[in-house]
């Protein structure tokens, strides 16, 4: 079986430096179900020189059948007959655990990884306790030994593990959160399953499911993107189909409260005011546990909060980022007990590919997964080593007879450039004309009347396949970036 690891830079150099170091290490893990956290985790240290140990809690499991279960791979990894009666509580089977760890050699590596931590650490167990006695009593007095949890219930993990007020505060020495695939890294997986897809291709698979790679796995070489789509999210037994509950309802623990939120936010395409969101939620009514959610939200990478230029904390809006969330709220739920009815498989999205209605909602989508891809905007810019400050603006004028205007991007450099970013899905060379030309120099004008800057404003466009060089060019954009940049 492959176990090539796919992208993951950054994650695999910590969990690199993780390995090597000779102390121990208490390291917790989350993300969305199906983005690769147990993949990542597993076949990079299984093939390590080390005696590696892994249990994944059961779903629903019964504290007699999760000790089963741990027992187990115990067995598996120390290679021990387990004494009977078997043990009946935690405490009970970690003392086993510790045995087994203390018959190692002192200088072989030692890695427990407990995945799916949730299900494992049902409160009236507790799990949790058990795991903080040994941690700090046993386990962490072996320079070589590497504690890893990991689960996908991000609001469970943040509150009981990553911010814990207990008995684990302050024990982690490191802390991953893993993201989607970034469309590099989504390239790169299509490629190293020989799918040879062009870049717009991607862009467009990318734009109904995101960089899941449980998602990407179900795409089919021999169709076409549409026909992938259509396969995936339009049919019956379509792996996208019906994944929208089950994804939020595994992720937190009052799972219709954020549903209701990511709804609320979905349904303004510029984003919407933190007050106005408070307004119109009905299951988010208290302001600790609302503001709790909308934290939980952005952690687990489904919405992305903009602090309005030079406001701080003051006007924050949000906008939905994730792809698929965006996708199944706007094409698959409208017609989902339409095609559930169907007693054939339609072409729906063949023919929705060709519509207006999906143009307009692509440059939505495209802005969204730019507002991702902001350090490959710097890079393609140069200004990766410059420190700025990322946010957007708006002007909202008193007087009706007064324009509005939104900036959804600006990058604020330490140089004594502000780049404002215009983000364009469009099919060939974007055309900027005459109109655009004067929309962009009023949204220029407002800003510098509103906010009056020392600083010097660059028109950067950001469009797929680049802009098309006329008069009003010259007059607007001072740089570009382009499709294969948001790729590097």
């Amino acid at each position: 079986m492959d176990f090539f690891i796919v992208g993951r830079k950054q994650e695999r150099l910590l969990l690199e430096q993780i390995y090597m170091r000779d102390d121990p290490d208490f390291l917790a893990v989350y993300g969305r179900r199906r983005v690769g956290k147990t993949f990542l985790l597993r076949n990079f240290f299984k093939n390590l020189p080390c005696t590696y140990f892994e249990v994944t809690g059961l779903k629903d499991g019964t504290l007699e059948e999760q000790i089963q279960r741990f027992l187990q791979k115990l067995k598996e990894a120390f290679l021990e007959e387990i004494p009977t009666p078997a043990p009946k509580t935690w405490i009970e089977a970690f003392q086993l655990l510790t045995a087994c760890i203390r018959k190692v050699h002192p200088r072989e590596k030692i890695v427990l990884f407990f995945d799916e931590l949730p299900w494992l650490a049902v409160p009236e167990t507790k799990f949790i306790q058990a795991l903080d006695h040994f941690w700090n009593t046993e386990w962490q007095t072996r320079k070589d030994l590497k504690l890893i949890t990991c689960g996908s219930a991000a609001s469970w993990m943040l509150e009981n593990l990553i911010h814990a007020k207990g008995g684990l505060h302050n024990r982690l020495t490191a802390v991953m959160s893993l993201k989607p695939f970034s469309l590099q890294e989504t390239e790169e997986y299509l490629l190293h399953r020989n799918m040879k897809f062009n870049r717009r291709q991607i862009l467009e698979l990318y734009m109904a499911m995101g960089g899941i790679p449980h998602y990407l796995n179900a795409i089919d070489k021999s169709l076409s993107p549409a026909q992938n789509i259509n396969r995936i999210c339009f049919t019956k037994n379509g792996l996208l189909f019906t994944e929208f509950e089950d994804l939020f309802s595994s992720l937190f623990n009052d799972s219709p409260a954020h549903v209701e939120l990511v709804r609320l936010i979905a349904r303004s395409r510029k984003g919407i005011e933190k007050k106005e969101l408070l307004k119109e939620a009905k299951l988010s009514t208290s302001g600790g546990t609302f503001k709790e959610r909308l934290a939980e939200l952005e952690e687990a990478g489904f919405i992305a909060s903009f602090v309005p230029y030079m406001r701080r904390k003051k006007g924050t809006f949000y906008r939905v980022i994730d792809e698929y969330t965006l996708f199944y709220l706007h094409w698959i739920e409208p017609v989902v007990s339409h095609l559930k009815m169907s007693l054939q498989d339609s072409h729906y999205w063949e023919s929705k590919m060709q519509s207006q209605a999906w143009k307009s909602w692509a440059g939505y989508a495209f802005e969204a997964l730019c507002l991702k891809h902001i350090e490959q905007m710097k890079d393609a810019l140069g200004i990766r080593a410059i420190a700025a400050e990322i946010g957007g603006w708006r002007f909202r004028p008193k007087d009706k007879n007064e324009q509005g205007v939104q900036i959804d991007l600006l990058i604020d450099r330490a140089d004594g450039i502000i780049n404002l970013c215009e983000m364009k899905y469009w099919d060939g060379k974007f055309v900027i004309t005459k109109n655009f030309a004067e929309e962009i120099q009023r949204k220029i004008l407002v800003y510098k009347t509103q906010m009056q800057p020392r600083k010097t404003i660059l028109v950067t466009m950001v469009t797929p396949d680049g802009v098309l060089r006329n008069e009003y060019t010259v007059q607007v954009m001072s740089s570009e970036v382009t499709l294969n940049d948001l790729f590097s």
